[in-house]
């Protein structure tokens, strides 16, 4: 199956980077591409312009295949269209049922990819036409699909989907990780996370700090803390003073969240951010960081050094081969 999908999507090693809005800029997606991974831009709320920009920068910067992801809580069409015309040669939708518009990518030639957290919306998937099926566990950073961890999941929806590509993606930031979802079945992972310590990454170099020294019990999931644009967008966050002072009124909801509407920080590409704006703090970000929402998944007390992105994947991939060698032969044992 891990050779079907670099099949499928034109790739040497079945790593996938994560489409961490205001992370991701052509840059980093090219850097992945380039090591023989899947590099994302995630434009889902792009204008059309800004979408052709970055497709075409990406291309610039690298021959190799790369994706683009569309949330579909938002009106996608015209954005699919624009991919499309672009020759992006892999869709990646997330969130609510992308419909129609998995043929409309399908007929232009794309390999469609889509993020469910349970089994029910995994058969749904492949009932609509969908290549690839991502398995995104509770672990995950950013925004979270479904409620069940990644070891539970993988295998559930391998099971399911019969011989469509499954991706693990939640908690997974090292070869030990990767081997492991290899081992439940999946073809390929999906890295988020571990790629916010890389050199080509687009966030602030506070966030990079906080990321690199956080534990495992660092992170924390949240229902509806910071505002995604979108109603119901559980989401897991670094746990840092937004979160603690919240938690210590008594999780209030929209509204009544201490110090809302209060103006903590401003970049010149991402405007305003009061305390619960769902923003992820760029290069250029001025103000306080360390209150904003700083994405993170719990496989972070794993990420220790910032890499290049081919550093990154290459590391990530001898390490889960050797695992599996060492495994088989250990297995093979009498």
């Amino acid at each position: 199956m891990r050779h079907q999908l670099c099949k499928m999507l034109g790739i040497d090693i079945p790593i996938i980077l994560a489409p961490m809005g205001g992370a991701v800029a052509p840059r980093l997606a090219a850097a992945v591409s380039n090591a023989g991974a899947l590099g994302t831009l995630p434009l889902w709320r792009a204008d059309i312009e800004t979408v052709r920009r970055a497709v075409q920068k990406t291309r610039s910067l690298t021959a190799k295949p790369f994706a683009v992801n569309l949330n579909m809580e938002l009106p996608q069409q015209e954005r699919l269209e624009a991919c499309l015309e672009e020759k992006v040669p892999v869709i990646s939708f997330f969130w609510r049922d992308p419909g129609d518009l998995v043929k409309r990518a399908k007929a232009s030639g794309a390999i469609v990819m889509y993020t469910v957290g349970n089994v029910d919306d995994a058969r749904r998937a492949v009932d609509i036409g969908v290549d690839i099926v991502v398995a995104q566990g509770w672990e995950a950073g950013g925004h979270v699909r479904g409620m069940v961890a990644t070891l539970p999941l993988v295998p559930s929806v391998v099971d399911a989907v019969g011989d469509t590509p499954v991706i693990a993606a939640g908690g997974i930031a090292d070869g030990r990780g990767m081997a492991a979802a290899l081992a439940l079945g999946a073809a390929g992972v999906w890295v988020g996370t571990r790629f916010l310590a890389s050199e080509e990454v687009s966030i602030h170099p506070e966030y990079q700090r906080r990321i690199l020294a956080a534990s495992e019990n660092d992170t924390v999931w949240c229902e509806n803390l910071f505002d995604g644009g979108w109603p119901n967008a559980p989401h897991r966050v670094l746990r840092n003073s937004t979160v603690r002072n919240w938690e210590a009124a008594g999780r209030p909801p929209p509204g009544q969240r201490p110090g809302e509407g209060e103006i903590i920080a401003r970049s010149e590409s991402r405007g305003n951010a009061d305390r619960y704006t769902s923003i992820t703090p760029g290069p250029d970000t001025v103000g306080e960081i360390e209150p904003l929402s700083l994405w993170s998944g719990q496989g972070v007390a794993l990420v220790r050094k910032v890499q290049s992105a081919a550093e990154i994947v290459r590391e990530m991939n001898d390490e889960a081969n050797a695992i599996l060698r060492r495994l088989g032969q250990e297995c093979a044992v009498r």
